[in-house]
């Protein structure tokens, strides 16, 4: 969200993190600002059973747990490497600067809660339907229509059933169901296990 160069001008420095390792945890205090350079990230909370609950999955050169720097409360999910990936920290303090210096991010951060707001609203929605396969349609839609988690090249799916699961706060079991009625209906196209979506969306 904010230019790798303005970002090292401020102070910002690389770290380096292995598939699976922890950036942040849940309820710990917001000392950086975090931007990924490169991989992916997983912004989860983890119920008392392990359970995990997947908000979102942060792509190359997204901003992730940037909300406890606009209200000083505690991070409210936990960051998870999903692949080996380079990320830009900032202090708070310098990011409180930049925002300071440059209202044009300062409002780019502010239209980006609202996208995050807009999503939780979104995801309500279907889940209010109480159909698994609606909701699945409805989601990878989403993804289709704003360019996310999709492969540009081949239209493939770039997260997994558990993840699907995770995010739409079903089991596993039923997000494979819901996936191979969809297939049965030529919705999409399952190849080797991925699944492929049609160019003009499900």
């Amino acid at each position: 969200m904010i230019d790798t160069n303005l970002l090292l001008e401020k102070g910002a420095t690389y770290r380096y993190t292995e598939a699976g390792e922890v950036i942040f945890n849940e309820g710990a205090p917001a000392a950086f600002y975090y931007q990924l350079v490169s991989g992916r990230v997983r912004w989860s909370h983890f119920e008392d059973n392990g359970k995990e609950v997947l908000h979102k999955i942060v792509e190359d050169g997204e901003a992730f747990g940037e909300f406890p720097l606009f209200d000083g409360e505690p991070y409210a999910a936990s960051a998870i490497a999903d692949s080996p990936c380079t990320i830009l920290r900032l202090s708070a303090a310098s990011f409180h600067e930049l925002l300071a210096e440059r209202p044009d991010i300062h409002l780019a951060f502010s239209k980006s809660l609202v996208s995050h707001l807009r999503f939780k609203f979104f995801l309500l929605n279907a889940l209010s339907k109480n159909n698994p396969q609606t909701v699945l349609v409805e989601l990878i839609d989403y993804f289709n229509q704003h360019g996310k988690l999709i492969c540009k090249d081949c239209n493939r799916l770039m997260v997994t059933r558990q993840q699907l699961a995770n995010m739409a706060g079903l089991r596993v079991e039923t997000v494979i169901r819901a996936i191979k009625q969809l297939q049965q209906e030529d919705k999409l196209c399952i190849v080797k296990g991925k699944v492929f979506i049609p160019a003009d969306g499900i």
